[in-house]
């Protein structure tokens, strides 16, 4: 415990007086000072000037990250007959109908993405006390309702983030490991701070991107200069 403990201080005082820094300045300090025993996830967290209790002022979307995020995605898929064996084939780690609804319902929920066939909805509606408290819930927004199940499965495999506002107002996600190179994290909070900034909804007025950060799981978090994440310095 006291290395860690050491571990902990130093990177503390090294984030000491850091705040409103350059990306990638920011992705330096954070990387170096990810040191856990396991590839640390790389976060990101945005404070948006929005009440999502409003519907013209809730922010979601996807962005497929340039870099993709290092995690191994299990995608389940509901549906049926060829639309099934579609999913499949394109790589999706659970397939099913009714059955599938049934063992959500039991508490098994092994996946990270869920999507649906359209004709499916009406199973999967019943989950939606279960599902939607996790992010889970298929939503044609977001592409996770399409009869196009190839391209969503491979898009969720392939690095794809799905992204909320929550009650507060705030976006995070996971963009990557500690193990990638400095340019691939860049690039990762780059893309996402973009598709952020794309997803301004109408209703949104004032300031809408108040604060930018990032952090590795176990370190401290870092603010970024907005203008410069987004470009516009």
């Amino acid at each position: 415990m006291a290395k860690l403990g050491k571990r902990t201080r130093a990177a503390r005082d090294a984030f000491e007086g850091k705040h409103n820094i350059a990306v990638t300045e920011a992705v330096e300090l954070v990387k170096t000072h990810a040191v856990a025993k396991f590839d640390e996830t790389i976060e990101i967290s945005l404070q948006l000037g929005i009440d999502p209790r409003h519907a013209d002022q809730m922010v979601r979307g996807t962005v497929s990250l340039p870099n993709g995020t290092g995690k191994t995605v299990r995608v389940a898929v509901f549906a049926r007959g060829e639309k099934a064996d579609e999913a499949k084939a394109a790589g999706a780690d659970i397939v099913g109908a009714e059955d599938l609804m049934e063992t959500v319902q039991g508490g098994t929920i092994d996946f990270d993405r869920c999507i649906a066939t359209p004709d499916m909805m009406a199973v999967v509606g019943r989950l939606g006390k279960v599902l939607g408290p996790r992010n889970l819930m298929p939503n044609p927004r977001v592409g996770t309702v399409t009869m196009d199940v190839k391209e969503a499965v491979e898009a969720a495999k392939g690095g794809q983030v799905q992204f909320k506002a929550e009650k507060a107002g705030v976006v995070h996600a996971g963009i990557g490991k500690a193990s990638f190179s400095a340019k691939k994290i860049e690039e990762n909070v780059m893309a996402f701070v973009d598709a952020v900034q794309k997803a301004k909804p109408s209703g949104a007025k004032g300031t809408y991107m108040k604060k930018i950060a990032i952090s590795s799981t176990m370190g401290p978090g870092v603010s970024l200069n907005v203008d410069n994440a987004t470009g516009n310095e």
